[in-house]
């Protein structure tokens, strides 16, 4: 007797019947998605865009999200690692987007012309990368992760505050709001049962923006206006502009990206049972280049793969890659409903605050996790990595004004803590530990992954 068709698929190829394939992409759904949102807020806010364009990046945001994740986890031709891949907005580009739209030259429209260009260059270097993995140990990935969560963790703080900008900054209602729904989002954690803590700061944020409602702190103002229904166009905001420095640090941070993919592919590798080899990684960073070019052509901005929603796959045992592209299609029909984006804009900075804190400490939490397995008693140059790297790291956080004499054009470089920390481990590293074996890397490059389940 011959095998059955479903002894010989293996899980991560397995189709599910519809209902489930929708309960388990709404799960990984909900997971990624208060990580979704987060940067474009990030983004408008400190580029002081009206609340209208912010839903715009909002909703364009989950739009792209799904198309990206759909190419990752169906993949087309030589594109996509076709594994259960959630995609988001990278954290990493943070730094050097604000940067770029801090320039009045440039602004977000230089943003999107950055990143088109970094990705078309990122899909046309894929199968080098898997070269520059022994550039990157625990030792600088941990760095890069920890600068990550610090840099970040200023806009939580000030976004608990109620906003820079906002007349009433550090009002108690918003102090007494943030604690309160950090002590929520603990107790989901403390008391939540599996799929359950997963949802802790989405379900802060909706007590929280719903708590804020008959406080007054809600302003719904566009939210009539908006439509039900709506198709994201390209370039929306104009066509993007390219500047030679930009586009080199948006590389430079696409190359990072592309590090911590590759470590997450061979993370759920390992998880889901598929051999992952070269060819594999290749499409999956082929992808993720597109993915930040077809972001720029769409309004948003670059994207990685998710680790949380690997933690996801690990908690349900489902392999299956198209519960993922269920969840991508989930993404795109969510990113076509503007009053969506409008909702989620009107969201109080406060209650984003409590947010904010809880997910950027998590990052530095596990940066710190990830550095605590590196060897500082055999190998005492590693302690003098850490060291040096989080100092220069910290120098555009702690004295914005250190590098005002320095080029403009290097301003998108050297006003990112996250770049400039990652770039000084991995020299320092190449000093003073040298090369190791691409076998090793690989192997590390899992561990640390594995490690690293926070979003990033």
């Amino acid at each position: 007797m011959g095998m059955g068709t479903s002894d010989r698929v293996h899980p991560v190829d397995e189709v599910l019947p519809l209902p489930k394939m929708f309960a388990l992409g709404l799960q990984h759904v909900l997971v990624m998605y208060a990580s979704a949102i987060t940067i474009p807020l990030i983004i408008g806010s400190a580029l002081k865009l009206p609340r209208e364009d912010i839903a715009l990046l909002i909703s364009a945001d989950l739009f792209t999200c799904g198309i990206v994740t759909i190419l990752q986890s169906v993949g087309i031709w030589g594109i996509g690692i076709r594994l259960p891949v959630i995609m988001g907005v990278t954290f990493i580009a943070v730094g050097p987007m604000l940067a770029i739209g801090a320039n009045p030259e440039l602004g977000l429209l230089g943003i999107f012309g950055s990143a088109l260009a970094a990705g078309l260059i990122g899909f046309l270097i894929a199968p080098l990368v898997g070269r520059l993995l022994p550039l990157f140990p625990s030792v600088v990935t941990g760095i890069v992760i920890l600068m990550i969560g610090i840099s970040l963790m200023r806009v939580g703080i000030n976004w608990a505050g109620g906003g820079l900008d906002n007349p009433n900054f550090g009002k108690p209602l918003y102090l007494g709001m943030t604690a309160m729904l950090l002590l929520l989002m603990l107790a989901i954690v403390k008391f939540g049962r599996g799929f359950m803590v997963n949802l802790a700061v989405l379900l802060g944020i909706i007590v929280g923006f719903l708590a804020a409602i008959p406080l007054g702190e809600v302003n719904f103002a566009g939210l009539g206006e908006a439509k039900w229904v709506a198709v994201i166009t390209p370039f929306q905001f104009g066509w993007p502009k390219f500047d030679f420095w930009a586009i080199a640090t948006m590389t430079t941070a696409m190359l990072v990206v592309f590090i911590e993919s590759t470590g997450v592919f061979l993370g759920l590798g390992q998880l889901t049972g598929k051999p992952i080899g070269e060819r594999e990684i290749t499409r999956g960073l082929r992808a993720d280049g597109l993915g930040a070019s077809i972001g720029a052509v769409f309004n948003t901005f670059p994207y990685t793969t998710f680790s949380q929603n690997m933690g996801l796959v690990a908690l349900t045992g489902v392999r299956s890659r198209w519960v993922t592209a269920t969840a991508g299609v989930i993404l795109i029909v969510l990113g076509l409903v503007p009053k969506m984006g409008h909702v989620i804009a009107a969201v109080p900075l406060f209650v984003l605050g409590a947010a904010g804190i809880l997910m950027f400490g998590l990052i530095v939490a596990t940066g710190i996790k990830v550095l605590s397995a590196v060897d500082y008693t055999n190998n005492k140059y590693n302690l003098y990595i850490v060291a040096i790297s989080v100092a220069v790291g910290m120098i555009p956080l702690v004295s914005p004004g250190f590098f005002k004499h320095m080029p403009k054009e290097l301003a998108p470089l050297l006003h990112s803590g996250i770049l400039i920390s990652a770039i000084t481990a991995v020299a320092l590293n190449l000093i003073l530990n040298g090369l190791r074996r691409a076998e090793d890397a690989r192997a590390e490059a899992v561990a640390s992954m594995m490690k690293a389940d926070t979003p990033h």
